[in-house]
């Protein structure tokens, strides 16, 4: 049997801007029961659509309301929050930052380590003591649906956040819905709210073809599922033209991408690169790929990190320097493989930067496994070396498998820790001119975060207008784990400052990234100040009351003709056509150029006007005549 949910969707889901009533949709009105219990009248084994009735507030008018969310764990859930913020806004809905005024709350979940589903299960409680209405979303509800902290709150899985609007419609009514399985992807260009306004969040594919022992992610992300080259080139198109500035390919493996399509890696990179500026205003960095499926393209992926539109970093994850423990963990690979990778791109890019992640004192893990861990990390001194320790997640076999004890689990961590913090990278760079590309501004407040060819932080002062600008900078001074330049020269300014006219309200500043080389959901030991900055479990949220909201806003006709004026610069921008400022001192910047619909709407305004003022002359006359 069909899931209802592909049923009433048609197998693809409602278009952007178009509400689907669920209760008409499946004919039938949810029985008043006690609170928080759930009213199905499917068989459990197919009841992915639920409703119980809870004693929230249902006089408001939908699209009213306002949002807090929170979200978890890595770029691809950053990029389905932003995707969920941007429907969300596009009918209407503010996002506060404050959970205290928000009529409803949402929670993007990741299940990789114990302590982001625990903060998970304190947010809910915490939810539930305010008696808000709660959506929960991301990997937890997908991969482990029947989990108790879940009961009586509603739920979007990670295929069906286009029919978010849905959801949390009906649980603002004091409904409980849940929606988990889809055959086909969210589209791409569905309308977002980026956390950063300068940073594209690109999901290529979702699920990945291995399997991992220790892995709760694929219990989420199931199976390899990779959107079409045409369809990535369209949407970068799409955000380049948007004043975009770097583009993150995120997935659970970037290098298994277009396997399960017949295409690979190279061929979608080699398409991107194309649609990238010339004057390399816009960077492109590939996400975390796994040693496997990057080792027979390794000279392809080389030409591609050489190019000088492309971040020459890249993210492998290593997990363990042992053959025995990566045999345990079914990783697919050895350590002397993992070393080809990393010495080939080393060799062919010219100031490469790789990171990788360690676990520390998975099941099985010997002091001599341990070891051959430390030595690897010695001998390549990784810049970036994000280090966990060993979490059992419920369901996987890893849980089931004899554990370390945790004292020596927790020293290991401490001691690898300690090996990666001796490290002195960045030493050598004072001094060098390097060219930087400037999207975010630190946590102090005081600096701007720009990012070298190899995706080195660089830390500079300067104005917020040099946000979305690349520049040439000297290296004045580095430290363990920051490197502060000065701004010799800035480029593409021409390109930038009209966005950031455009932009100049919009809250750049206090986006809440994940590391720079996170697209798996690992822990972070570097410690840099700003890009590096979900440490343990970081908490990100989705910015309240956004301007950029209403940009999104236009792709429903309403929002669109109300918006049409207050927006017609960032219209035209999707449009690839710029507005021209003049650049002289006391030249007024408000006027613009008026489309096809804007004289429409204003002749018909002015035949409007025009009827009534010779309806009110007829008028006048007769009554004149009557005198």
């Amino acid at each position: 049997m069909e899931d209802i949910e592909d049923l009433l969707a048609g197998g693809g889901g409602s278009q952007p801007g178009f509400r689907l009533p669920l209760t008409a949709a499946v004919g039938f009105n949810p029985k008043r029961k006690k609170k928080n219990k759930t009213v199905s009248s499917l068989p459990k084994s197919t009841s992915f659509l639920q409703y119980s009735v809870n004693s929230y507030d249902t006089t408001k008018i939908p699209g009213t309301e306002t949002i807090y969310m929170k979200t978890f764990g890595c770029s691809h859930n950053q990029s389905d929050s932003e995707y969920m913020a941007g429907q969300l806004s596009a009918f209407g809905y503010n996002f506060s930052d404050n959970p205290d005024e928000a009529d409803l709350w949402i929670i993007n979940t990741c299940t990789v380590k114990s302590p982001s589903q625990s903060a998970m299960e304190t947010l809910i409680a915490k939810c539930r003591n305010g008696n808000k209405p709660l959506v929960v979303a991301g990997c937890v509800p997908q991969g482990s649906r029947d989990l108790k902290e879940l009961e009586g709150v509603s739920i979007v899985g990670v295929q069906q956040i286009d029919r978010v609007v849905e959801v949390v419609e009906e649980t603002l009514k004091g409904h409980e819905v849940r929606l988990l399985t889809r055959k086909t992807l969210p589209a791409l260009d569905l309308p977002k709210v980026r956390k950063n306004k300068f940073v594209e969040i690109l999901p290529i594919n979702v699920g990945c073809l291995g399997a991992c022992t220790y892995c709760k992610t694929k219990h989420a992300r199931g199976h390899l599922g990779s959107y079409t080259v045409d369809s990535l080139v369209g949407r970068v198109r799409s955000v380049i033209a948007d004043g975009v500035r770097e583009i993150w390919l995120s997935s659970e493996d970037t290098g298994a991408y277009g396997r399960d399509l017949g295409v690979n890696l190279p061929i979608l990179l080699n398409a991107l690169v194309v649609e990238l500026p010339s004057d390399g205003s816009t960077m492109l960095r590939i996400g975390m790929t796994n040693p496997p499926y990057i080792l027979e393209h390794l000279k392809e992926i080389a030409e591609v990190l050489h190019h000088p539109c492309v971040y020459s970093f890249l993210h492998v994850p290593v997990q363990s320097g042992s053959d025995t423990i990566l045999s345990a963990m079914n990783r697919e690979y050895t350590v002397g493989e993992f070393r080809t990778v990393v010495d080939t791109l080393t060799e062919m890019v010219p100031g490469m930067q790789i990171a990788t992640d360690i676990i520390c004192g998975f099941p099985g893990e010997t002091d001599e496994d341990f070891e051959q861990t430390v030595d690897l990390i010695k001998e390549y001194k990784f810049p970036q070396v994000h280090i966990s320790q060993f979490y059992p997640r419920p369901g996987t076999p890893a849980a089931r498998m004899k554990k370390v004890p945790s004292t020596s689990v927790k020293k290991r961590s401490r001691e690898l820790t300690s090996v990666f913090e001796s490290f002195t990278p960045y030493v050598g760079m004072e001094g060098k001119v390097e060219r930087i590309w400037i999207t975010d501004t630190a946590t102090d407040g005081t600096h701007l975060v720009g990012h070298t060819k190899g995706y080195i932080q660089v830390l500079v002062v300067g104005p917020e207008s040099m946000l979305g600008t690349s520049a040439i900078a000297k290296i004045t001074s580095v430290g363990r784990w920051s490197v502060f330049g000065e701004v010799i020269e800035i480029l593409n300014r021409g390109s930038a400052s009209s966005e950031s006219q455009d932009n100049k309200d919009t809250p750049c500043s206090n986006t809440s990234e994940t590391c720079a080389c996170s697209e798996e959901p690992e822990p972070c030991a570097c410690k840099l100040i700003s890009s590096c900055r979900h440490a343990e479990d970081k908490i990100v949220s989705v910015p309240g009351n956004d301007p950029r909201q209403s940009e999104h806003s236009n792709q429903t006709l309403i929002g669109w003709l109300i918006r049409k004026r207050k927006n017609s610069s960032h219209k035209k921008m999707e449009n690839d056509t710029k507005l021209e400022y003049d650049k002289k001192p006391g030249t007024s910047h408000h006027g613009c150029n008026w489309g096809h619909v804007d004289k429409a709407l204003f002749g018909g305004i002015l035949v409007s006007l025009l009827t009534i003022i010779a309806l009110l002359l007829y008028l006048g006359s007769r009554s004149l005549s009557f005198q």
